[in-house]
């Protein structure tokens, strides 16, 4: 059983000290998203330490992709309860999580600035362009698995089509309420598995994360963060359409093109995507904004793990909750899909769909890496400033 208390441990419980050296190295090096960061805690606690076994550590992934929020993230921070309960939880959630945190301020405060160099400029113009691409590419990555998942029976994968379809339209259309979607989805989902709502069902709390009115200033950013680090199913990115359309077209934080480029930041920072919304946070209020908006979004994984964990075992039982999600799941991967045409419509100069495309080739019919492909299209972005391309949009 994973969840177990430290105390059982043969060697004792391990000390706060090591879980902030080594969480914040993984924090430091987990470039490339969650296949690299589970890769790096399955070699830190099973291989080189022996904390867990192998089935233990995949006991806390298939928990982990129980809840909404950053998956990789939510098991850094299980993993370091484990071995020390709640304070273990919050210096390894933090370490995890700070150093990537710290870059992408950083590089907002570069790439956001009001008269960025032409290097700058350009570099950003060209990651940007390469976004939607990555965001087919994760959508592509994660199809498999839920098809999978969803069985053999006609009936459930027309369903799963269906969810597939509406999250795409969704993301692409309907931006803030895509929420409701997602929620939908997994309703509809158990009461066709025959799961009708009950009390304490699972998806009674969605109602809480529903887009509201809309208000300014820290509140606003806030209830943007909070609605980021509620609905994060399947992957950061199906929040991508969510914030767009809040930071673009409600609050005017940012431009388009600057929204490519905080989610391009996100992309090629380690940690998880979900961090996109200190960028977000920046624009709209500098500093302070980006570290309130990264406070609130990353505050649910933090409450899930340290509530919820002694229950995660009952809950990967109940059938309602499996229902819920394979629904829910499958709607997110349409959005992660769909969140695609918005994100390419903010595009404003024909050489970034150059890029674009060449940067699907790369990823999508090469399979090659999401950091290299953001990395190449800045260098493209570069020389496409340095030759006089048109940059403001």
């Amino acid at each position: 059983m994973f969840l177990r208390p430290a105390r059982e441990l043969s060697e004792g419980p391990v000390s706060l000290a090591t879980i902030l050296r080594e969480w914040g190295r993984i924090g430091c090096i987990g470039f490339g998203g969650p296949p690299a960061h589970i890769a790096l805690l399955r070699r830190l606690c099973v291989t080189e330490r022996g904390w867990f076994s192998e089935s233990e550590l995949e006991d806390g992934i298939a928990a982990v992709n129980l809840l909404p929020g950053p998956a990789s993230t939510q098991l850094a921070i299980l993993c370091a309860w484990r071995l020390r309960g709640p304070a273990g939880a919050v210096v390894g959630g933090v370490s995890f999580i700070g150093p990537g945190l710290v870059l992408i301020l950083g590089l907002a405060v570069l790439f956001l600035s009001g008269h960025p160099p032409l290097w700058v400029a350009g570099a950003s113009a060209g990651a940007g362009a390469a976004v939607p691409a990555v965001a087919l590419q994760a959508a592509f990555g994660l199809a498999g698995a839920s098809w999978r998942r969803v069985g053999a029976a006609g009936t459930a994968r027309a369903r799963w089509a269906v969810y597939l379809a509406a999250g795409a339209a969704g993301a692409a259309t309907v931006g803030p309420w895509l929420a409701i979607i997602l929620a939908g989805a997994g309703v509809i989902e158990v009461i066709a598995r025959g799961g009708a709502g009950r009390p304490g069902h699972p998806h009674a709390w969605v109602a809480v994360a529903a887009p509201g009115a809309a208000v300014g200033g820290l509140a606003g950013l806030a209830w943007v963060a909070l609605k980021v680090g509620l609905f994060s199913y399947g992957g950061g990115f199906v929040i991508i359409p969510l914030m767009q359309h809040d930071a673009v077209a409600t609050y005017h934080w940012m431009t388009g093109s600057q929204f490519l480029s905080a989610v391009a930041l996100g992309q090629i920072t380690p940690g998880p995507v979900v961090q996109t919304v200190a960028v977000v946070g920046y624009a709209a209020a500098g500093i302070g904004g980006g570290l309130v908006a990264a406070l609130v979004a990353f505050a649910p994984s933090f409450l899930f793990v340290i509530a919820g964990g002694p229950h995660f075992d009952r809950l990967r039982s109940d059938a309602r909750v499996q229902s819920f999600l394979t629904g829910a799941g499958s709607a997110a991967i349409g959005a992660i899909a769909g969140s695609a045409i918005p994100l390419a419509m903010a595009l404003g100069h024909l050489w970034q769909a150059g890029v674009l495309v060449l940067a699907g080739l790369w990823l999508i019919a090469a399979r090659r890496g999401i950091v290299t492909a953001l990395v190449g299209a800045g260098a493209l972005g570069v020389m496409a400033a340095l030759a006089g391309a048109p940059l403001v949009h």
